[in-house]
């Protein structure tokens, strides 16, 4: 089968197209095969295959094949899902040894994926499962009431666009943090208040963009790892959820602080995939390239070329 391999730590370059043996049905106990038909290229992927999560990778070095989220037919039965099912999920890529889903045919743990409803294309449901469980699982890890005022920052982004919309399913007021000209597009989502934010904003601008917010947030979620500035917006005793254990701020003033990693949950991602499908949660596809075309993805990923999930059609 063909797969697309991390050669050695670097650029895109190090992306090259190889040949694997296909995986044979039971090789791992308790995991079926996929077929792929489309996974997508996630930030965690560029930063593995640039070198930037060596230390934490361990033994584990390339020669490797990239990749979490998936879509594609489900070659061996599992309880609930005969074969032939259009299935969709992601893999908690360090647990697999290397062997990510920028390749035809995956092993699997069955409480990995989630059946895709006939609403909802191959494309569509790629883009969905890593980043909108993290997303759905940093809403919960707020643990707040319904009625609470939530900012969400970096709500441009595929991750901050997903939080936006469970929060207001939630019924939380949203206060957004994105990209000037999406003020528009995250009102349609639910955001109560939209704040811009120019790329690459410092501190002091950060702090100048949250000054109109009339009273503190009862909670944050930071999807752009602003970390300590937002501090001075949350209430005495809220919390403060970050996208990364990297960016961390010092709590003050008993807000509880931690992080979220993102994980697999069949049960939540089926719900979501159905709400794709009767149009009650988006999400957005930047663009489609083939398989074969992994580095040049990874190059436009890293340039921001558009907003949305890139997705690899295998």
């Amino acid at each position: 089968m063909r797969v697309v391999e991390v050669t050695a730590y670097g650029g895109p370059e190090v992306l090259r197209m190889v040949r694997r043996p296909e995986p044979e049905p039971g090789e791992i106990p308790g995991r079926v095969r996929v077929r792929l038909k489309a996974a997508s290229v996630n930030q965690e992927d560029l930063k593995i295959r640039s070198g930037a999560r060596a230390a934490a990778l361990g033994n584990l070095a390339p020669p490797f094949v990239l990749g979490s989220d998936f879509a594609g037919t489900l070659l061996d039965p599992v309880p609930g899902l005969p074969a032939g099912t259009r299935v969709a999920g992601f893999v908690p890529w360090t647990e697999t040894g290397g062997q990510g889903t920028y390749a035809e045919t995956v092993l699997v743990e069955p409480e990995w994926l989630a059946p895709i409803p006939d609403d909802v294309d191959f494309t569509a449901a790629a883009s969905l499962p890593l980043s909108s469980l993290t997303a759905r699982q940093a809403i919960d890890q707020l643990g707040l009431p319904s009625g609470s005022t939530v900012l969400v920052t970096g709500a441009s982004g595929v991750v901050g666009r997903f939080a936006v919309q469970h929060a207001v399913a939630d019924g939380h007021r949203v206060v957004a943090l994105g990209l000037p000209g999406d003020e528009y597009e995250l009102g349609v989502l639910g955001a109560e208040r939209v704040l811009p934010v120019p790329r690459g904003a410092d501190a002091d601008m950060i702090t100048s963009v949250l000054a109109p917010v009339p009273d503190q947030v009862d909670g944050v979620f930071d999807a752009a790892l602003i970390g300590g500035p937002l501090l001075p917006i949350v209430k005495d005793d809220g919390v403060f959820v970050s996208a990364s254990h990297e960016r961390m701020p010092v709590t003050e003033r008993g807000i509880s602080v931690s992080a979220v990693r993102g994980r697999p949950d069949r049960a939540r991602l089926k719900e979501m995939l159905e709400q794709v499908a009767a149009r009650k949660l988006m999400t957005r596809v930047a663009d489609v390239m083939p398989l074969e075309e992994a580095a040049e993805a990874h190059r436009r990923v890293e340039a921001g070329h558009r907003p949305g999930r890139l997705v690899l059609l295998i």
